[in-house]
């Protein structure tokens, strides 16, 4: 089983404004409204790929209940704890003439380690041998920065598989925990090493040096546009980036992990996850808002996925 965890949700609300202006009267000229945050996404793409997941997390209030109706009337099941307090709304500003899309995000509930220890526990009476944790995404106010370090650890303890899609600091402290895969971008991993790296063989050796000093099992280093580098112990793949119509790129970074997980618990090759994860964000690329891509989207993409060995 797959298990997704977010532990700062939001509802995203999703508007489309032509020639969006600052210090400006802009009109709305489309909107859409989805149960968002990274994890909630990632399992929105693991059902459209056909497999199933939890997702877990922590929720308040109205707009709480409103994300988990909308889980719900998904058929994605869930395991959320409630609390005081009301989960944040995030709102994205979607251009598509000038071709531009802008966050603005809620810092959402505030929580304690009471709360989160709640929560960890009854996920670890869950898990079983083999099975895949996804932790990603913001921590809400309250948390430890160590967070994901203290839940990486404790999953892998109990046999879980963690896949862990996080940045900055938060990064920083997950990696110590030796998670099994992480999916930094070009300049997340720059950072880690304080080094300024941009071709795929620069990448694949920053990677590999993490592996080493980490214990990290796979790395998938995103870039952007122009594809993505696969690293494992004995290979590593350089996917180029497929050029599709944009609709939004949130949720793209969500659709890849849900695709990687999808093909660990399948035991699929490495080829395979490769054109199977560069399809499906390519394909929620094509989509508005956080929505996720219908599979025979992402079926049609995938013999057009252009890799090689480095």
């Amino acid at each position: 089983m797959i298990y997704t965890v977010t532990l700062n949700p939001a509802l995203d609300k999703t508007v489309e404004i032509l020639s969006f202006t600052v210090d400006s009267v802009n009109r709305i000229t489309a909107m859409r409204t989805d149960p968002g945050g990274k994890g909630i996404n990632v399992s929105k793409v693991i059902d459209k790929l056909g497999s199933r997941s939890i997702a877990a997390g922590i929720l308040g209030g109205g707009t709480g209940k409103a994300i988990l109706s909308a889980l719900e009337a998904m058929n994605l099941a869930s395991c959320f704890h409630f609390i005081p307090g009301e989960t944040r709304t995030n709102l994205k500003v979607v251009d598509p003439e000038r071709h531009t899309n802008t966050d603005i995000n809620e810092p959402g509930l505030t929580v304690t380690e009471d709360i989160l220890n709640d929560l960890l526990r009854e996920l670890l009476g869950k898990l079983s041998e083999e099975d895949i944790v996804v932790l990603s995404g913001s921590l809400p106010k309250g948390a430890p920065k160590d967070t994901y370090g203290t839940w990486v650890k404790a999953c892998r303890e109990s046999g879980a598989k963690v896949i862990l899609d996080a940045d900055g600091d938060l990064l920083e402290a997950g990696l110590k925990a030796s998670p099994y895969l992480i999916k930094p971008n070009n300049h997340e991993i720059s950072r880690l090493l304080n080094e300024t790296l941009s071709t795929p063989k620069e990448l694949e050796a920053a990677a590999k040096k993490l592996m080493a000093q980490y214990g990290i099992t796979k790395i998938v280093v995103s870039m952007g546009s122009e594809g993505a580098l696969y690293v494992t112990k004995d290979r590593t793949v350089y996917a180029e980036g497929l050029k599709v119509p944009v609709g939004s790129t949130v949720g793209a970074g969500d659709s890849v992990v849900a695709a990687l997980a999808v093909a660990e618990e399948s035991g699929t090759s490495l080829e395979e996850a490769v054109r199977l994860s560069t399809a499906t964000g390519a394909a929620n690329v094509m989509c508005s808002g956080t929505q996720a891509a219908e599979y025979e989207v992402i079926k049609e993409l995938m013999p057009k996925v252009v890799f090689h060995s480095l």
